[in-house]
């Protein structure tokens, strides 16, 4: 039998259901917390491709910092938004999830339909996204596009009517947007963004999954977790992640209280730590 823990009384008896509501407040951060990274990171790198110089590539080291804090955070909205978690309707979620596709360079309901099936099948055979999880970090690290292209093929191959419109949609506009940015509109800045984004999703085996699931298992230690609050705040609480497999509808934002009310009842699972 796979994943014990979730039926552990312990686990059962904490509650987390008052834990699902987001307020006015919270659900505007949600949708707009990326925001600020990504107007900081074209900030940068517009510096950097018009200031002249021997110090000009200097700019780039805030820029990318920018482009990999868009990311963290762009991988939270959709996260959540994957369990519609983020406190909008359902089919208003379906567009946030397509715009996010096209601003970080994927399919994210294909990647949906992976992590909604990693979450039945955690780190079992039939897990795709926890492919990295089962081999040395190094290697994690050089799945690079494969990973991806690995996610959308499991997706179109098992996915249903609902996945497949999405997904085909999200990769037309996708390849529209990245052939206008190189082909048409000639911007410096956007392409900047589409070679950061694709670089970013090229390491998202290592960053989103094998960090979280390295060492694993499939009975009682899931998932990895960290509880130093500097590290929370600079992962913006992403990395809650055996809370996150526990109660998978809680939203990111509510995961410190979570994993609170977790270390009362089952102390022992915040021992293996993401960093």
């Amino acid at each position: 039998m796979s994943m014990e823990i979730l039926q552990d009384p312990r686990v059962r008896s904490v509650e987390w259901r008052d834990l699902l509501e987001l307020n006015k407040m919270e659900v505007l951060v949600e949708l707009f917390i990326s925001v600020p990274w990504i107007l900081a990171s074209f900030f940068f790198a517009n510096m950097a491709l018009n200031t002249t110089g021997q110090w000009a590539w200097a700019w780039y080291i805030p820029a990318l910092g920018s482009s990999f804090m868009f990311f963290l955070t762009g991988l939270r909205q959709v996260h959540n938004a994957y369990h519609y978690a983020v406190g909008i309707s359902k089919q208003a979620t379906e567009w946030f999830i397509c715009i996010l596709s096209f601003m970080m360079l994927l399919s994210m309901h294909a990647v949906q339909f992976n992590h909604l099936r990693h979450h039945r099948h955690c780190m079992d055979e039939d897990d795709v996204e926890a492919m990295s999880a089962r081999m040395p970090g190094w290697k994690a690290m050089l799945l690079g596009p494969y990973f991806p292209y690995m996610m959308h093929k499991t997706a179109l191959k098992l996915g249903n009517s609902h996945y497949r419109f999405w997904i085909f949609l999200e990769l037309a506009v996708t390849v529209a947007w990245v052939s206008a940015v190189f082909f048409v509109l000639d911007i410096d800045i956007l392409k900047y963004h589409v070679i950061a984004m694709a670089i970013g999703q090229c390491f998202t085996a290592f960053f989103a999954v094998w960090t979280v699931h390295h060492g694993c298992d499939r009975s009682h230690f899931i998932a990895r977790t960290v509880r130093n609050p500097l590290k929370n705040i600079l992962t913006y609480n992403m990395f809650y992640h055996v809370e996150h497999h526990l109660y998978p509808m809680v939203p990111t934002c509510k995961l410190p209280e979570l994993a609170n009310r977790l270390d009362q009842a089952a102390p022992e699972l915040n021992q293996m730590k993401v960093f």
